[in-house]
């Protein structure tokens, strides 16, 4: 941050110990271009100290954001899909009020009911549907 600022305080005291006469035109330009990069020093020091509060602030919003992201998706990071629910649907046992989630492989069956895996005895499921492949042709004549 300093190197800026060093080499034009190095150049005011150049400019002061070569004794530039500051009435001659020449004199007065150096004088002006030395405290205009006096003035480009300052204001990039002040803008890498922005620099620096902005870069914590990021780190800590990426920190932040990181958390969230994990009790967002309470991801692992083994990309194996063990975080992933393999349940379809949810359905309250009307036997004991339990909820049941509906696998895959509980769709796969062609049967209309399943236990449900608390208290055993079979939930009867009613699919209804609006779509066109549920109809068969004969339904809607």
């Amino acid at each position: 941050m300093g190197y800026v600022k060093e080499r034009v305080a190095y150049l005011k005291g150049l400019a002061a110990g070569m004794n530039i006469n500051e009435s001659t035109n020449e004199g007065k330009l150096f004088k002006e271009i030395i405290e205009v990069l006096d003035d480009i020093a300052n204001s990039v020091a002040d803008i890498e100290e922005v620099q620096e509060h902005l870069e914590e602030q990021v780190d800590t919003i990426d920190e932040d954001l990181g958390e969230v992201e994990r009790l967002l998706y309470d991801d692992c990071d083994c990309d194996c899909g063990c975080e992933e629910e393999d349940f379809i649907a949810e359905i309250q046992c009307p036997h004991c009020h339990e909820i049941v989630e509906l696998t895959e492989d509980m769709l796969d069956t062609e049967e209309d009911s399943f236990k449900c895996t608390a208290c055993g005895k079979d939930i009867i499921v009613e699919w209804d549907c609006d779509c066109d492949e549920c109809h068969d042709e004969s339904d809607e004549i």
